[in-house]
């Protein structure tokens, strides 16, 4: 049996921790009654947070991308699902009403070429002309 150090917990205890948490995650902000206990962000005299010293953490983008693009794709795939695949522009149009995608993604489709199979969210992305992942790059 694997122990976790001096704080060891089992089935039972991450059960009664889901329980004290649910109403927390559910409300999307603290339940407790007490400021004092309330986790505090860092104060103004306090560096940045960050993996490596002396650098400012930033959100990254593949080669060839930029951060509109990447939500953008994000979005679609979500929406989309991976069962769809290989699709036409008529099952992503499809796909994306049943799933209530919001109609910006519903506009966007529209521009598909008809008649063109997309194996995957990043060939939809290339058809409407979105920067896609330059995987030449990659590292």
């Amino acid at each position: 049996m694997a122990t976790h150090g001096k704080n060891k917990t089992g089935p039972m205890r991450d059960d009664e921790l889901k329980q004290e948490m649910e109403g927390e995650l559910r409300a999307s902000r603290s339940t407790r009654m007490d400021e004092e206990h309330e986790l505090q962000p860092s104060g103004e005299d306090q560096p940045d947070v960050d993996r490596a010293p002396n650098t400012v953490l930033t959100g990254g983008t593949p080669p060839g991308m930029d951060q509109e693009d990447v939500e953008l794709r994000s979005e679609l795939a979500r929406h989309l699902g991976k069962e769809l695949y290989p699709a036409d522009r008529d099952a992503v149009l499809d796909t994306l009403r049943e799933n209530n995608a919001p109609d910006r993604l519903v506009n966007l489709a529209e521009r598909l070429p008809a008649g063109q199979e997309f194996r995957n969210v990043q060939d939809i992305a290339r058809a409407l002309g979105l920067g896609v992942e330059d995987v030449t790059h990659r590292t």
